[in-house]
């Protein structure tokens, strides 16, 4: 029976999981649980029939073959025509049932891969943000691409190679049993052990260098992630041979693993055990003829079902050398699926409209991981559609500050309430959609400008056009030869930062929140454009609670509450005109801020 959701702390459940239980049971019931996973079991029946039905057509032809040499040195030449009619009908029935294998297996290799790309891809989704910041971009890519690619080659081509190999060692002994001297057999049941031992030990060690591969793997795919997102501040410092260098390191080492790994492969047997296998059987055969027990075609027919033996022999180094990539592939992505998240989705949580109360009680934070609180025994209320500013130097915790009232991170002591209610009682879902956020380093999505406005919402044209208005973003879309279907690049490269705040503005307009977040939202638009921008954002967060997090005095002024953080703790909180009198703290970003007097500053308040 699987374990309930919040159970294991997911932040994100797209859907029903069938996969959850055997995640915790290790990568080899994982895979086997995709792999018989609904109608894949009525695939695999038929992959497995087809694969023991080709194995038996091929050695039944290599028997018949053998009987039409025995009849035509025997000189019954008539019924040569019956058996080349058999052999016909072999040889092409093994080729029909082998491109229906292929066929379904290939099936069933890309619904691994469809099905494990989902399911890796819905719990980097559910995770939460402190687990996306302990992780590197460039190797969770490598695990999203690579690793899950080669889930799909685990099935095709192979898994289905093993059944063929395994079928390949089984059905030319029986064959052998059935038509040939008895004494014959132990040429390939000598071979099939041996080589089952020379396989074992090989798999044995092949899987710590595949291991180390595929990590040195993501360790270079981070390097290349982190030049390429870097590039303008390596161009800019010059660094070019810096990183140039750091990369080639990085590919020196994974180059070595690979090195490794052909040195294991050089060391395995089984190619000479085949090449001894087929020359002892051939002598042991030809002892047996000149005894008179066995004739010349009888010889041919079985020569031909040894050779049968060179594809398991030949395909099994390349085989298992997927195999271990794949099982190393699954344990990495089973080693980030199964990390718990330290914030719960609660589906069966408070799930109503908010007026937009916020009260902070006592609250302590620290990173996860870190020992020193980042927030210390913090205490505010702000009343349900006002306007609070957070100010302070940088690092004094504001903007982590407003990503806790989105539960982004779990505090570690105290209350966050809204409307009274602990957050933590919300369904994720309903506090997180009342909810937005603008900062200043924010993100747009390499889409149409309208569909970074809408961002997963059905709006028409006009209503996003009507945000825009309000955002000042409407002229310079308008301007655009593709208007509002511009295509924006990667991260909104195409636009300027100001546009990119516009835009992500009017997103915000959009979806009418009860609580909206404006992180320095404004800081790379100009004065002209801020005031309209203001006076925007005036008429629409009426009855909404705001919180600004800015170092712009002239938004400053107008907050109904200002808060003023130090070191990660309030050191005042009060209105624009009761701080100046008060706090000390406050008035030095005040005075530094205009270069002015706090002598005549206080004047002008009294």
């Amino acid at each position: 029976m699987s374990k309930p959701i919040s159970e294991l702390q997911k932040e994100f459940s797209p859907e029903e999981d069938p996969y959850q239980s055997a995640r915790k049971k290790g990568a080899s019931r994982w895979i086997i649980a995709h792999l018989f996973h609904g109608t894949n079991k009525l695939i695999i029946v038929i992959v497995i029939f087809s694969t023991v039905l080709s194995a038996n057509l091929a050695s039944a032809n290599m028997v018949i073959i053998g009987q039409a040499i025995s009849e035509f040195l025997n000189g019954n030449g008539s019924n040569l025509i019956y058996y080349l009619i058999i052999i016909l009908l072999l040889g092409l029935g093994g080729p029909l049932v082998r491109l229906i294998n292929f066929m379904l297996r290939e099936i069933l290799a890309q619904r691994m891969e469809r099905d494990t790309r989902k399911e890796f891809y819905s719990s980097l989704l559910g995770k939460s943000q402190s687990f996306h910041d302990r992780q590197e971009t460039g190797e969770l890519m490598a695990r999203a691409t690579d690793d899950v690619r080669n889930l799909n080659f685990l099935v095709s081509p192979a898994l289905s190679l093993i059944l063929e190999s395994f079928t390949s060692l089984i059905i030319p002994a029986i064959y052998v049993l059935l038509f040939y001297p008895t004494q014959l057999i132990i040429t390939p049941i000598s071979f099939s052990i041996l080589f089952l031992i020379f396989l074992w030990d090989y798999n044995k060690r092949i899987g710590p260098v595949t291991r180390d591969l595929r990590s040195q793997y993501g360790k270079m795919n981070s390097v290349l992630n982190e030049a390429l997102s870097g590039i303008e501040t390596i161009k800019a410092t010059a660094q070019e041979k810096t990183e140039a260098l750091k990369y080639y390191l990085q590919a020196k080492e994974y180059r070595n693993f690979y090195v490794e790994r052909g040195k294991v492969q050089a060391k395995y047997l089984p190619i000479l055990l085949y090449a001894l296998s087929v020359t002892i059987g051939l002598g042991h055969a030809i002892f047996l003829y000149t005894n008179g027990l066995m004739g010349i075609g009888e010889i041919i027919g079985y020569v031909g079902l040894l050779t049968q033996l060179r594809f398991p022999t030949n395909i099994s180094i390349f085989v298992f050398g997927i195999i271990r990539l794949a099982t190393a592939g699954a344990e990495r992505l089973l080693e980030l699926m199964n990390q718990k998240t330290e914030i719960d989705e609660n589906i069966s949580g408070i799930s109503q409209s908010i007026d937009g109360e916020i009260e902070f009680k006592n609250v302590t934070f620290i990173y996860p991981g870190g020992d020193k609180p980042v927030l210390n025994d913090i205490s505010f209320k702000i009343e349900a559609g006002k306007t609070a500013a957070i100010v302070g130097t940088t690092g004094s915790g504001k903007t982590t500050l407003t990503k806790l009232i989105s539960r982004l991170y779990d505090i570690n002591e105290g209350k966050i309430l809204i409307d009274g209610i602990d957050i933590k009682d919300y369904s994720l879902k309903s506090l997180r959609s009342q909810i937005s956020y603008i900062e200043q380093d924010l993100f747009l999505f390499s889409d149409t400008i309208i569909e970074n406005i809408t961002f997963g919402r059905t709006s028409s044209i006009e209503d996003v056009k009507r945000v825009a208005k309000e955002a000042q973003a409407h002229d310079f879309i308008s301007n655009f030869p593709d208007q509002y279907e511009t295509e924006v690049g990667e991260r909104g490269v195409t636009l300027s930062g100001g546009e990119k705040q516009r835009v992500a503005i009017a997103r915000a307009f959009l979806t009418d929140p009860r609580i909206l977040i404006l992180d320095d939202s404004t800081s790379a638009i100009d004065s002209e454009t801020e005031d309209k921008i203001q006076r925007a954002i005036k008429n629409i967060l009426r009855n909404r609670t705001t919180l600004l997090i800015t170092h712009r005095l002239s938004q400053i002024r107008w907050a109904d509450l200002i808060i003023v953080l130090k070191r990660g703790k309030i050191a005042a909180k009060g209105t624009h005109e009761e701080l100046l009198l008060t706090s000390q703290e406050y008035r030095k970003i005040f005075v530094k801020k205009f270069d002015t007097q706090a002598e005549k500053i206080l004047e002008k308040v009294k």
